[in-house]
């Protein structure tokens, strides 16, 4: 059998399992637990355009390994150039980049634009553990400053700061987050660089030392859903991890009273009946905080 054909019939095989793979592929995107449809869409308007790209060089490929192969006497054409052809692959390119671009730009103004209605969370990232901060019954965080950050105060709040007194703070334990209550949430690091990241959120965000990233989200689905750190940070990094809980409100109300505030937690450590802020602050922070690593 002509080799040319052998090799064409593969390549052709590629190109159709690869689109039957993709429609009875049993690996596809879990159920989400937020509201990031469009990013989904913009995903998939992704794979259309590269897939029809994809399949098309392989047939291309495969049609001229067939129509192409040697044979005894035939020589190759030389031709350096073919405007036709060049015009035609510029404009077809130049499609494709701005059907996979233009998306995009609209789904990040979405991703950056915070509904007005949206509630405020903090998460600090630290090695190698996460740390939460929610805003108390004034519904304001209080400002903190990385100067503040002591052994006795992992959050570095601002003590005088009246807005900081009733705010809830979280470590060695759960996020916990209401169903279909948007949230903001604001991103710190206060040694190197980490990265939220919740899966089936389809949202991540880098943590930079020294500035306040954010992204938002709804949750939609209740679960327990794991936290992982997305940005290499260390030798610990794999050990980075934790959970969220997205629960009713009620449940959600009835945690959320159940925890100290910073002004609490102050004043438990002040009067002795506490160690530290928080007793479960892990050793390898201790020691970040002790040696002023913070940015």
């Amino acid at each position: 059998m002509n080799k040319g054909l052998v090799v064409g019939l593969v390549l052709v095989l590629v190109a159709v399992g690869s689109v039957v793979f993709h429609f009875l592929s049993p690996w596809w995107w879990t159920p989400l637990a937020s509201n990031w449809g469009y990013i989904d869409d913009m995903i998939i308007i992704t794979f259309w355009i590269t897939g029809v790209v994809f399949v098309a060089i392989i047939l291309f490929m495969a049609y001229c390994v067939f129509r192409y192969s040697h044979k005894e006497g035939r020589r190759a054409a030389y031709e350096p150039e073919n405007k036709k052809m060049e015009w035609w692959l510029t404009g077809l390119t130049t499609v494709g980049v701005v059907g996979m671009l233009a998306p995009g730009v609209l789904v990040w103004g979405q991703f950056i634009t915070v509904p007005e209605e949206a509630s405020v969370i903090e998460v600090v990232g630290q090695q190698w553990q996460w740390s939460f901060r929610y805003p108390g019954k004034d519904g304001v965080l209080g400002t903190s400053d990385p100067q503040n950050i002591s052994f006795e105060n992992p959050f570095g709040l601002n003590p005088n700061d009246p807005n900081g007194q009733d705010d809830i703070l979280i470590e060695g334990d759960d996020l916990h987050l209401p169903l279909d209550r948007p949230v903001k949430v604001l991103l710190r690091s206060k040694d190197v660089l980490h990265d939220f990241y919740v899966p089936q959120f389809r949202a991540k965000m880098d943590m930079v030392p020294g500035m306040v990233t954010y992204f938002w989200f709804t949750p939609t689905r209740v679960g327990t859903f794991e936290i992982l750190c997305a940005e290499l940070c260390g030798v610990g990094h794999y050990a980075m991890r934790g959970y969220v809980v997205v629960e009713e409100e009620s449940a959600y109300q009835e945690w959320l009273q159940e925890q100290p505030t910073f002004a609490q937690l102050s004043g438990e450590a002040r009067n002795g009946t506490g160690d530290v802020l928080n007793p479960v602050l892990s050793e390898a922070a201790a020691d970040s905080a002790e040696r002023g690593s913070v940015q």
